[in-house]
């Protein structure tokens, strides 16, 4: 089947690669648990198959809206450790400040989520500026976040111009249901 955009199959050889993964992780939580792990679930085909391939995840995500402002009520370290108990494997919680450092020291088949990429304005404004900072920690992007994809956001718009880009496996599914 040909297709108007890339998947993990295109990939090549990642083993080693830094892969920035943005994934919809904006779950529902009560008295600091997650209390739905739908959208957790559904980001394992995608992240486990990139770490079995010796690729370094790194999984972009917002969690809720703190409006451009860093929020602990809305920090993804809150729900790491619903992520790591889904997937089964170690998750290492990145935060933005000491990112450049905390992703060199990852090895190939290790998986690491960022701080919510919300907590910059420029996030939700596509800031090039924003989408810079990001960038340079990847060297390839996936997008597996179909709910956020229509927004033009840094983590999601433009991203996708500044590496090279391809569906996860959550978007290829959606993308070849909306196909047919």
């Amino acid at each position: 089947m040909s297709r108007a955009f890339k998947t993990l199959d295109d990939m090549g050889d990642v083993t080693g690669k830094r892969v920035l993964v943005r994934e919809d992780l904006n779950v529902p939580m009560a008295d600091g648990a997650v209390t739905d792990d739908t959208r957790l679930r559904a980001a394992m085909p995608t992240v486990l198959e990139l770490a079995d391939k010796g690729a370094i995840v790194l999984v972009l995500a917002h969690f809720g809206r703190p409006k451009g402002q860093r929020n602990p009520e809305m920090s993804l370290s809150l729900v790491t450790g619903a992520f790591q108990s889904v997937l089964g494997r170690s998750v290492r919680f990145i935060d933005w400040d000491g990112a450049d450092e905390a992703v060199a020291m990852m090895q190939p088949g290790e998986i690491g989520l960022i701080e919510n990429t919300r907590f910059f304005a420029g996030e939700e404004k596509n800031d090039p500026e924003t989408v810079a900072m990001m960038a340079k920690l990847g060297d390839l992007y996936v997008n597996d976040a179909f709910s956020a994809a229509h927004r033009a956001h840094a983590s999601t718009e433009g991203l996708a111009h500044a590496l090279p880009a391809f569906a996860g496996r959550q978007m290829e599914a959606e993308l070849d249901a909306l196909d047919k």
